[in-house]
């Protein structure tokens, strides 16, 4: 297994975690950032920098698209389109706030499903619906060098 199979079996194994606000320890607690954390330290190692400590508001105040830029310095930035299994999808939950959930694309056939951390329910694999696919503002991928299409029997 590797590329895009092996991010999505990382992610996988994050379901049932806890939501934790800043967090990101597979079976203890994280939030959306943190399995993106998480998920990068299983497939490529080390984290590429250090999270500073935000607040549930962070960047909101400022107007600051904060996980935007960071997830530019780290990911490969993707056109806006068609979604792929391993994609990291970025979000903005309202209009004109921020854009501050994120997960990871899971499923692309008929049954299009996502894997993220949300507030009250932790770690789960939700259906990219309508709803949640009109939120998204960017796509990105892991750099990984073989990132492949996921064979059938892996989903």
């Amino acid at each position: 297994m590797g590329g895009r199979a092996e991010v999505v079996a990382a992610a996988r194994r994050w379901i049932g975690t806890p939501y934790r606000h800043q967090a990101s320890v597979r079976g203890a607690g994280t939030d959306c950032l943190g399995l993106v954390r998480g998920v990068w330290r299983d497939v490529l190692g080390g984290e590429p920098e250090t999270v500073p400590a935000y607040s549930m508001d962070w960047s909101e105040p400022q107007g600051e698209e904060r996980m935007w830029a960071a997830a530019c310095r780290h990911l490969r930035e993707k056109p806006l389109g068609a979604v792929e299994s391993g994609d990291v999808i970025l979000f903005r939950m309202r209009a004109g706030s921020v854009a501050k959930h994120v997960g990871i694309v899971s499923d692309t056939g008929p049954g299009q499903a996502f894997i993220h951390a949300y507030s009250g329910h932790g770690v789960v694999e939700s259906p990219l619906s309508a709803p949640w696919a009109r939120r998204i503002v960017a796509r990105f991928e892991y750099p990984i060098e073989n990132a492949t299409e996921i064979p059938a029997e892996v989903l």
